[in-house]
């Protein structure tokens, strides 16, 4: 049975505080991700107040996932080394007790790919976060559907509506919080439900805005006293805000980058509780 979600003004008051526990605290990230979004990943940490660390290698992870405050691993550039570096500081995070998101970019593209995502589905991440044709995948992976949703190189062809069903079961078959993120964006852990509707079309006009936002689900996941549920949905709600406030301040995806990290970087409590609208 889903709970009730609650209301536009409790969330934003949670979202918004939050925000400000995360920034506050700096959590330390390790982020495994592809080569096109590091810079747009670090460069989104630093504007919210967080400390990425782009550490991969193989050999380092275990030691240095015990510092970190959360993991995340984004499986767009895959390669055979890259899978071998991502399973690795994904066991260290599970060992260790560290939260991490997976962002599974490309899920249902080839075969290799699927199956590197079964083996780190299979590590437990706190949170899944794809757009609505990769989660649709991972419910596949996880032998939940037939259903063959796939990539259209970085784009969805699917709507987030179509998956509702499909996320809250991965969810309670992997027991972590599942986010599909589209025009709506949706999240639940199984049993909570929520449906967020700010952000602006641009936002999928500038490459790696999607890694981005995984990585502060990361910094999220890193901050104390955030359970995984409401982690995932302050960092989408504030992400798109953040998005609406660039679109105000120019129309053109170059400029947008630029205005989109500032925004970031000056949102407050007030544009949240103000601005965040639910569906």
């Amino acid at each position: 049975m889903t709970a009730p979600a609650p209301d536009t003004h409790t969330l934003a008051s949670r979202t918004a505080q939050l925000l400000a526990d995360m920034r506050k605290a700096r959590p330390l990230v390790q982020v495994i991700t592809n080569f096109v979004s590091m810079d747009v990943t670090a460069n989104v940490l630093l504007a919210l107040g967080a400390a990425p660390a782009m550490v991969h290698a193989p050999e380092e992870s275990p030691d240095f996932i015990r510092k970190a405050a959360a993991l995340v691993i984004n499986t767009g550039t895959l390669s055979a080394p890259a899978a071998q570096a991502m399973d690795v500081a994904a066991a260290a995070a599970r060992t260790h007790g560290v939260p991490w998101v997976l962002d599974p970019v490309g899920a249902g593209g080839t075969p290799f790919r699927d199956a590197t995502i079964a083996s780190l589905l299979r590590r437990r991440p706190s949170v899944i976060r794809g757009n609505a044709s990769e989660i649709m995948a991972m419910a596949r992976i996880a032998g939940l559907t037939n259903a063959r949703g796939g990539p259209r190189g970085p784009e969805s062809g699917h709507a987030t509506s179509e998956v509702e069903d499909l996320a809250q079961r991965l969810a309670r078959h992997a027991l972590c919080t599942v986010a599909a993120t589209g025009a709506v964006d949706i999240v639940t852990d199984g049993r909570q439900f929520v449906r967020l509707a700010n952000g602006s079309a641009l936002m999928t006009r500038v490459t790696a805005l999607g890694c981005g936002l995984t990585g502060f689900i990361g910094a999220m996941l890193g901050t104390p006293n955030a359970d995984a549920f409401d982690a995932t949905v302050t960092a989408l709600a504030a992400y798109a805000i953040a998005g609406d406030i660039a679109a105000e301040r120019t129309d053109a995806p170059g400029s947008f980058r630029v205005a989109f990290v500032d925004a970031l970087y000056r949102l407050t409590s007030d544009d949240i509780v103000q601005r965040l609208r639910t569906a």
